[in-house]
């Protein structure tokens, strides 16, 4: 599942079928509320009033909207993906969002420019998930703040990344191998093969500290009880599926 953006390797959001799949997840269609995590998400965002906020792999361009609605000075989304920006500037436009067509490893991210740093569901398709968080770290204001929701070190371990199903068609159990081997992992997602990057927890927390980020919360998502009769979502509770992690950037 993904509501941002793809690695500068790989552009399977730009390809026709393929995007066409997307569109119809409840997530697109309906936008943030139709997200399972943004009950969590939404309160580790800093006030948004004044502020510049850069979102990282933006997709359609929900986070941006939200930060414009609640009083961001200045908005930009970056995406790699050209149909997902072109459908940004269609559904969630506005005079102070910027979208712009560029990979999270190639934005130049100038010094101490942004108050806020968002990225949703992006960050598990990089591969030197250190080396973006160093540029974030430089690209932050003094005292900005580093939001971002990744697949979980759980999830992107999973074999395929999928359940292992009884004879019914119900999952029976999440499996799970070669953890601690960071790297590239395959996957099948809305008949496509998607590549990702596995990271482990210690990678990303500790890379952030190393980075020198002060970690704020760190939860994992789960699906509020008003979604649970939404067909798939308990499972959900059997194994995380997301990170959510704040961090800052020292005065």
């Amino acid at each position: 599942m993904r509501a941002g953006e793809m690695g500068s390797m790989h552009n399977e959001y730009d390809q026709e079928d393929f995007f066409e799949e997307y569109a119809k997840m409840p997530r697109s269609k309906n936008g943030l509320e139709a997200a399972g995590e943004w009950h969590q998400l939404k309160p580790l965002l800093p006030p948004m009033q004044r502020k510049w906020v850069l979102d990282l792999g933006c997709g359609y361009g929900w986070h941006c909207r939200f930060a414009a609605e609640n009083g961001a000075a200045r908005v930009l989304g970056i995406d790699v993906s050209t149909k997902m920006i072109k459908e940004a500037q269609k559904r969630n436009a506005a005079p102070q969002i910027e979208y712009q067509v560029c990979g999270i490893e190639e934005y130049e991210y100038p010094e101490n420019m942004w108050d806020c740093v968002v990225s949703n569901l992006a960050l598990h398709y990089i591969e030197n998930i250190g080396r973006v968080f160093e540029r974030v770290y430089k690209t932050l204001k003094p005292g900005g703040v580093f939001v971002f929701n990744i697949e979980h070190p759980v999830f992107t371990a999973g074999v395929g990344q999928d359940w292992i199903y009884h004879q019914d068609g119900t999952p029976q159990y999440w499996p799970m191998d070669n953890y601690f081997m960071p790297g590239e992992r395959k996957t099948h997602f809305l008949g496509c093969e998607v590549t990702k990057q596995h990271h482990t927890l210690t990678q990303i927390l500790m890379g952030l500290l190393q980075h020198g980020f002060e970690i704020e919360a760190v939860e994992e998502a789960e699906p509020p009880r008003e979604m649970l009769e939404t067909p798939g979502m308990k499972d959900e509770l059997r194994r995380p599926m997301m990170l959510l992690v704040k961090a800052a950037k020292k005065q």
